[in-house]
Formats: structure tokens, C-alpha cells, sequence
């Protein structure tokens, strides 16, 4: 079940760790907070972190929601602050230059070494002293706010009974679980002529070659990684558990050891070298183990990798496509459904002999092939349906609508749900009051 509250300050941490060492700016006044203004580029920087973290771009309308809930979370920010001014709370300098240092030395470290470090702040008219009172401001005031909440709300466990008393007294508090299909799939991808992804795959292999002769992986991935979001931080992808990658790469993360180089990796993208740096488990607020449906512990892997792109023009596209029209039409005419995924398939992921892909979350899919498998009777076949894989054609082999939770699907993880939703009650009651005796102009 996904986490209902977003610790405050969140956007804030964020840009301070995440964000470009220079960011193009954009005029004008978003809000006033009592004395102090909150830009629109401070708005915008928030919002393209946001989005490159969640490696989408919604439709304008929804990119306007968005945008107005990160002004609104800034706003909080602002008030938080305050509050913890006002109420005496301090931050040392000692602390705060630790802090600093620590954030140089890890960009130092992304970016792959001294040099690098020095021609990204060209390369963003920028300069570390510049970086340094940046993350200087930004640090102290993140601290005030961290303590003033720590303050304001002390952690309190939520024993187990006491959380399944307040799930079956409160049932409408909780998200439902959603709607899921059971789906087999043939997927045909869009792959380049065979020369053109030969080289692809010689510019990764001389990629791992100055990684093995003893290059930094970060300075590398710095240097030739054609994902530009993923290179500025040296390659790397952060955690993710199992299912959140492309299979191929999903494969590599749980099985290479800590520190080892894979092979040349294929997948829609291109060509990747990848290192995974750690393993552990998801841990809840209360720092135990997250459970998978399994009732096992779930695993993230800590990821960095190299992309070589493999451009894909328009016929292979159309030729793709194609053979994605034939298949399907074998399918409709009654051709059994394994005996073309055996012949034709190029999927990757855990799946049966016959494409059996087990049920997936409808909310997970993404918005072309939740809504070409919206309207299909079980048995039935999706029309050609496209994605960043290739192309698609999926049967339905059941469906399950959406419920509510049953106790036993979420009993192991509502001690901390129940302890987070009782926060968000008392940190929405209690920026409601900040924000009553506050100035708050919108711009």
C-alpha cells in the first residue's frame, strides 16, 4: 500500500541534493509569505525534480496541478521556518558547514573527480563558492524545520492491535487496492538494422574497458552516458525494488554482486553498462522489514549505469509494427497464443511458457495500454498497442476489480500506515493554524 503523507520539507531536500549546480532561472514573483517571496524558478526547479525523479511528463493540465501543489508545499516550507524561529529553535554553523562539505565532496564524487566537478560549474556559470552559500542557506534552513517537526511531532509506534482497531473502525481512511488484470503478453520491439546497434555496442564495450583499466565509473558515465539525468550524478539511478526497471536492467540489479560490471545489456534504450552498489531491504518508518505479497522481505538495489543510445529511425518503427499486425492477426484467426509467443515474442520479464505476465495493478499501466485493456472481454485480444518496449499485443485472462483492503492483505504494514495517518491529521490541523495567522499573497 502505498505511503498516504509526504514528510514536509520533501521538495526541499530534494532540490538540495538533487538538483543541477546551476539552474536557469525564471523572472517573477510566485507568492509572498509574510516578508518573505517565493520565486517562480524556485516553483519550476522544484517541479523539474519532481518530474525527472518520477521519469514522466504529464499533460499540461496535470503538470498545472502539480505545479500548484509544489508551490503550495514551498509555502509550508516558508512557514515552518518561520515557526521554528520563532520558537527559538538554532542550527550551529558547525553543523551546517559539515553539512556543506559533505554535499561537495558527494557531487565531487558523482560527477567523477576534481576536474569534472570544475567543468560542470563552467558548463552552469556557476562557482563553488556560489554552490557553497547555495547549500549553505538551503541547509540551515532545511535543519531548522527538521527539528522544529521533530519537536512538534515525536515519533510514536502504533502498536500492532491498536492499528487493526483503527482500520476496522476507520475504513474509508485507507486507499483501496486497485483494479488488476491478468494479461499474456507478445511483444515485438523496435530494434535498429544490425550495424547500427553493433556500434552501440562497441561504445559500451570501451566503456567497461576504462572502468576495468581503472577509470572512475562516475567519470565515465560523466563523459559518454547518453542518459543525461542519470549522468550528472555519475550514473546513477538510486534504489528501486524489483519490477521498477526494464526487465533486462531489473535482472542485472538483483543478481550482479556489489561492485561488479555486467556485460553489455540490451534494451529498447540502447547499449547499458551497469554496477549495482548495494542491496538491502525496504525498511517501513518503524524500520522494519517491507513485505511483498509473498510474505517475503522486499529488496532495493542501489544502481548506477552507462546508456549507450542506439538510434531507431522510422523504418524500423514501421517494420516493427508490421510484424506486430501479422501476429496478432494469427492470433484472432486462432492460432494458439503460446505458440506465438514462443515464435515471436521478445519480452523479457518474469512471464509463463504461454506470455503469462500474472496480474498486474491497472494504476501501474501506463495510459495507452491501461486503456486498450479497459474495454476487453476475458479471452479477448488487445488491438496492437505501443510503448517504450515496442509493440504490444496483450490477451486477457482474467480480471479483478477494485476493493478495499481485506485485514489480512495490510496487517503487517498498519502500524506505520495508522502512524502516518494519524501525523498527517495533526500536521494538517497544525499548518491550517500557521497558515491562519499568516500573510499569504498569490502572485
Amino acid at each position: 500500500m502505498k505511503k498516504p503523507i509526504r514528510a514536509a520539507l520533501a521538495l526541499a531536500l530534494l532540490a538540495i541534493f538533487s538538483a543541477p549546480l546551476g539552474a536557469q532561472r525564471v523572472d517573477g514573483i510566485a507568492a509572498v509569505v509574510n516578508e518573505d517571496l517565493i520565486l517562480e524558478s524556485d516553483v519550476e526547479e522544484q517541479l523539474y525534480l519532481l518530474l525527472a525523479r518520477a521519469q514522466t511528463r504529464p499533460d499540461s493540465a496535470f503538470e498545472d496541478t502539480l505545479r500548484h501543489q509544489v508551490l503550495e508545499q514551498l509555502i509550508d516550507d516558508k512557514l515552518i521556518v518561520a515557526e521554528a524561529k520563532r520558537q527559538g529553535i538554532t542550527v550551529s554553523d558547525v553543523e551546517v558547514s559539515r553539512a556543506v562539505e559533505q554535499q561537495i565532496a558527494q557531487k565531487r564524487e558523482e560527477l567523477g573527480g576534481e576536474q569534472a566537478f570544475r567543468d560542470q560549474l563552467r558548463r552552469e556559470n556557476t562557482t563553488e563558492d556560489k554552490l557553497r552559500d547555495k547549500y549553505r542557506n538551503d541547509i540551515r534552513l532545511q535543519m531548522l524545520g527538521q527539528r522544529l517537526l521533530a519537536r512538534q511531532f515525536p515519533p510514536k509506534p502504533v502498536p500492532p492491535a491498536e492499528a487493526v482497531a483503527f482500520f476496522q473502525a476507520n475504513p474509508t481512511r485507507f486507499p483501496k487496492a486497485p483494479a488488476e488484470v491478468r494479461v499474456a503478453v507478445i511483444q515485438i520491439p523496435v530494434t535498429a538494422d544490425s550495424s547500427t546497434s553493433a556500434k552501440g555496442r562497441a561504445d559500451a564495450v570501451a566503456a567497461r574497458k576504462r572502468i576495468l583499466g581503472g577509470e572512475k565509473f562516475a567519470k565515465v558515465a560523466a563523459e559518454v552516458s547518453d542518459d543525461p539525468n542519470s549522468a550528472r550524478s555519475g550514473g546513477d539511478l538510486g534504489f528501486f525494488t524489483r519490477g521498477a526497471m526494464e526487465p533486462t536492467i531489473d535482472a542485472a540489479a538483483f543478481s550482479l554482486k556489489p561492485g561488479q560490471l555486467s556485460d553489455p545489456i540490451l534494451t529498447p534504450f540502447g547499449w547499458h553498462i551497469v554496477e549495482v552498489l548495494e542491496r538491502d531491504t525496504l525498511k517501513t518508518r518503524a524500520k522494519r522489514d517491507s513485505l511483498g505479497r509473498d510474505g517475503k522481505p522486499l529488496l532495493e538495489a542501489h544502481v548506477r549505469h552507462i546508456l549507450i543510445r542506439v538510434p531507431l529511425g522510422d523504418d524500423d518503427a514501421e517494420r516493427a509494427k508490421k510484424l506486430a499486425l501479422r501476429v496478432r492477426s494469427e492470433a484472432v484467426k486462432g492460432t494458439n497464443f503460446a505458440t506465438l509467443v514462443r515464435r515471436y515474442s521478445k519480452y523479457q520479464g518474469p512471464q509463463g511458457e504461454d506470455g503469462d505476465l500474472g496480474f498486474l495493478s491497472m494504476a501501474s499501466l501506463s495510459p495507452p495500454i491501461r486503456a486498450g485493456l479497459d474495454t476487453l472481454e476475458v479471452g479477448e485480444f488487445s488491438e496492437v498497442l505501443p510503448n517504450q518496449a515496442g509493440y504490444n499485443i496483450f490477451k486477457l485472462v482474467d480480471r479483478r476489480p477494485e476493493h478495499a483492503y481485506t485485514l489480512e492483505e495490510i496487517r503487517d504494514e498498519l502500524p506505520d500506515a495508522v502512524a502516518q495517518l494519524r501525523f498527517k491529521d495533526k500536521y494538517d490541523d497544525w499548518i491550517k493554524g500557521l497558515r491562519g495567522k499568516a500573510h499569504i499573497e498569490y502572485r
